[in-house]
């Protein structure tokens, strides 16, 4: 039964999946797009959605949530300097799932997702 699951399991372990959502935001938020399969894309929108609020919040108890979270301790420090005035009139809906062709070699559903 799937009932409250807000997550795919994107057939990994706990520990995998969770290394697998941070690097996916670390790249995220370092290159502002990046194209993975679509199930990928809608299990890190709400991680990276996540980092950008705390980004906004600005608190030092937001930044170390970030810290801990995101790899790149650089990519912390500009994402707080940025995210506030880039997001200031938006109260979510930071990222956008563009769905592209499917990949040749086993037919995965492709999406790009991207920070607006």
């Amino acid at each position: 039964m799937r009932h409250g699951r807000r997550v795919a399991k994107l057939g990994k372990a706990a520990d995998q999946r969770k290394a697998l959502l941070r690097s996916l935001t670390t790249e995220l938020i370092r290159n502002g797009r990046i194209k993975t399969t679509e199930v990928r894309a809608k299990a890190v929108r709400s991680e990276a959605e996540r980092m950008v609020t705390l980004a906004k919040d600005g608190s030092l108890s937001a930044r170390r949530r970030a810290l801990g979270y995101i790899y790149d301790k650089q990519l912390v420090h500009a994402l707080f300097e940025q995210a506030p005035d880039r997001y200031a009139d938006r109260n979510g809906g930071y990222t956008r799932i563009v769905r592209t062709v499917s990949r040749r070699g086993d037919n995965a559903r492709m999406a790009i997702i991207e920070l607006t």
